[in-house]
C-alpha cells in the first residue's frame, strides 16, 4: 500500500520547509482580517509560520508576513498574534 503524502510548507521566518500540521497558519480573510488559523481551515490568503516566537519575529522583521499576504500589516495586529501565538504554543 501507497504511503499518503504529507502536505509540506514553507515557513515564512525560517524559510524551512515543514509538515503543514507542523505550522501555524496566519490567513487574510477576505475582508482584509488578519488572524491566526490554528485548525487551517479558515477561507482566505494564508502564509506559515513555525509555532514558536522566535520564527514569528523574524518574519515580523523581514516584512515577509506582511508580503506572504500581499497587505500592511497594523503593529497591533502583530502583538495580537504574538499573543495567540505564546497562548497556543505547540513546540
Amino acid at each position: 500500500m501507497q504511503q499518503k503524502k504529507i502536505p509540506m510548507r514553507q515557513c515564512v521566518g525560517c524559510r524551512e520547509m515543514k509538515p503543514k500540521r507542523e505550522l501555524c497558519r496566519v490567513v487574510r480573510s477576505p475582508e482584509g482580517a488578519v488572524s491566526l488559523d490554528f485548525r487551517g481551515k479558515a477561507n482566505g490568503r494564508g502564509a506559515y509560520v513555525c509555532p514558536n516566537a522566535e520564527c514569528l519575529k523574524r518574519a515580523i522583521k523581514t516584512n515577509a508576513l506582511a508580503r506572504a499576504l500581499e497587505t500592511e500589516i497594523p503593529q497591533e495586529v502583530y502583538g495580537v498574534l504574538q499573543q495567540q501565538m505564546e497562548a497556543n504554543e505547540i513546540g
